[in-house]
């Protein structure tokens, strides 16, 4: 899933994003709007750990999400 199918999605997504990272407010994710960049640093802020710690963490719930959606498209 890239940049612009999150941003398209972000609605819909913000509820997988909450439960998959507690710390994060609502007005974080509202402030993101799509952003991975901005969601990336509130993820290594809220949760205290590396800037690389976040993309990785970021890059795999994207790879979640994007097979996760495709796989719905196909049903």
């Amino acid at each position: 899933m890239n940049q612009d199918m999150i941003k398209e999605q972000w609605k819909s997504l913000t509820p997988n994003i909450k439960q998959h990272w507690g710390k994060l407010t609502d007005d974080d994710l509202k402030v993101s709007d799509g952003s991975i960049n901005y969601l990336t640093d509130k993820v290594e802020k809220r949760y205290g750990i590396s800037h690389s710690e976040a993309e990785k963490q970021v890059r795999e719930f994207e790879t979640q999400i994007g097979s996760h959606t495709s796989s719905n498209r196909h049903h």
